[in-house]
């Protein structure tokens, strides 16, 4: 199933997400906006992963003074989609 997140306090604008529900993995991500090689090599380094390990890889990691990063933001985005 793909899901759509708007990212709040990066410079990304929009992560789509496509999760495999049967196995709790992430089949893809992309992330558009952001800086490209970062947003890319995060989407690469989470594909076949389990969700819960990479909510914990990436939850909290900063940007700057932002107090949020894209990997954060993507955390936040997999939070989602396991709680509803």
């Amino acid at each position: 199933m793909q899901y759509t997140y708007t990212p709040k306090g990066t410079c990304s604008k929009q992560m789509i997400i496509d999760i495999d529900e049967v196995n709790e993995t992430i089949k893809s991500v992309k992330i558009v906006g952001g800086c490209p090689g970062n947003t890319v090599g995060v989407s690469k380094l989470v594909e076949g992963r389990k969700i819960k390990d990479v909510i914990e890889m990436l939850k909290g990691i900063p940007c700057g003074m932002k107090g949020t990063s894209c990997p954060d933001q993507l955390s936040k985005a997999l939070e989602e989609i396991i709680n509803k």
